[in-house]
């Protein structure tokens, strides 16, 4: 059930990555369209750099791409919501984040490890 637990939360966050994404693509564009374009691509290279790369499901991808991608990925959405005027809660998503991947693979080690 913890385990669980902590996958969806994982999602979630990359989820609110998205929507980050979206939000500042948006409030960055200049013109209408360059919010449109910002606002959907954005959070669409994201999705296909993470499917590629990120996913448990990913075929071409090594420990060090997969980690580098999150890294930049949940990275660049704290910078993201700092560059919005929300610093505290930039600080707050990259900290989360970064506690619920080391759960995540602390639970992982422990299963590996053989029964006393």
């Amino acid at each position: 059930m913890w385990r669980w637990g902590n996958l969806l939360v994982a999602f979630l966050a990359e989820l609110v990555a998205l929507g980050i994404f979206a939000w500042w693509g948006w409030a960055t564009g200049g013109t209408t369209l360059a919010r449109w374009l910002l606002a959907i691509g954005l959070p669409l290279v994201t999705a296909v750099v993470w499917a590629l790369f990120a996913a448990p499901t990913a075929k071409r991808t090594t420990p060090v791409l997969r980690w580098s991608v999150k890294v930049l990925v949940f990275g660049l959405a704290g910078a993201a919501l700092w560059g919005l005027g929300h610093p505290v809660a930039g600080l707050v998503f990259v900290v989360l984040v970064a506690a619920n991947l080391l759960i995540i693979q602390l639970q992982k080690l422990d299963a590996n490890l053989p029964a006393s």
